[in-house]
């Protein structure tokens, strides 16, 4: 059984502590568990009845209605509001129940509703990305178990996959070649997977050439290839030099080719940027690149 400390729960449901306390004692409800140490812990039954809560209040229902609720009406309202409401933090919130429960028909249930509501990009723009965000950090603290992140990265990978494989490229004299790579040490590929998918529906041409890549089959790359841009993702610090390293020597061994990077070392770290070398933090940046 999982145990979430209050700012875990923070994090998953976007409730603030302060707000969950004063539903514990005004309300009497929530309560958490404690350990033999006294420290408080919160369930998954717990977790997911708090998504619960806080989806009913955000939609327009008083805690002290809510606390005196059937479990099995509270289920009731916010299956309704779930079908009936398109907004991304309903989405969201069921995406972390379908972590929770590995349950894979909800989350499939839950991104085509959002796809058809939102559309596929802005469903992983505000739907996804948030969600991924939301329980990155606590996969680092174990409050989020690696097999979940498995579980729910590879359904979103195979979503990603199937949308790109669908598309048809049309390339024009504005297409750009763009070679899309992670470096040495890094998996974490989703993020580059949806750059691939935003890239070829603007019509360029992409070499994916995945996770984990050596220095020198990036050079082999370019040799055989010619690309405009590289463009890559660090979301841990790179095996093969400390991140400064790494930019200046890719910056200093391509220097006609633009470089785009992001991820979180690149967003938490102080980096200088060499002048062919760009940051950035959302595809709408990268596009706004293409455009300049």
């Amino acid at each position: 059984m999982a145990q979430y400390s209050i700012r875990d729960i923070e994090v998953l449901s976007g409730v603030k502590a302060h707000t969950l306390r004063i539903w514990e004692q005004r309300y009497g409800f929530l309560k958490p568990l404690r350990t033999d140490t006294n420290i408080r812990y919160y369930t998954d039954e717990q977790l997911k009845n708090i998504l619960n809560v806080s989806l009913l209040n955000r939609n327009g229902f008083r805690i002290s209605k809510i606390a005196n609720m059937k479990h099995e009406d509270i289920n009731s309202k916010v299956l309704k509001i779930a079908t009936e409401n398109a907004e991304p933090s309903v989405y969201l919130d069921s995406l972390v129940h379908a972590m929770l429960d590995f349950d894979e028909a909800r989350f499939e249930k839950t991104l085509t509703s959002s796809i058809v509501s939102l559309g596929f990009e802005s469903t992983f723009n505000a739907v996804v990305f948030p969600f991924m965000q939301r329980t990155g950090t606590l996969w680092t603290t174990g409050a989020v178990r690696p097999v979940q992140e498995h579980f729910i990265t590879n359904l979103i990978r195979r979503k990603i996959t199937v949308a790109t494989d669908s598309q048809f490229v049309k390339l024009t004299e504005n297409s750009k070649k763009f070679v899309l790579f992670l470096p040495s040490g890094e998996t974490h590929e989703l993020l580059l997977l949806f750059t691939e998918y935003i890239l070829r529906s603007h019509n360029h041409k992409v070499v994916y050439v995945g996770t984990s890549i050596p220095f020198e089959d990036i050079e082999y790359i370019y040799n055989d290839f010619k690309p405009d841009f590289f463009l890559t993702f660090f979301t841990v610090v790179p095996s093969e030099l400390p991140l400064q390293g790494y930019i200046n020597r890719i910056a200093s061994t391509f220097p006609a080719t633009k470089i785009v990077v992001g991820g979180a070392q690149i967003m938490f770290n102080p980096v200088d940027l060499p002048k062919n070398v760009y940051a950035i933090r959302s595809c709408e940046q990268l596009l706004e690149l293409l455009r300049q």
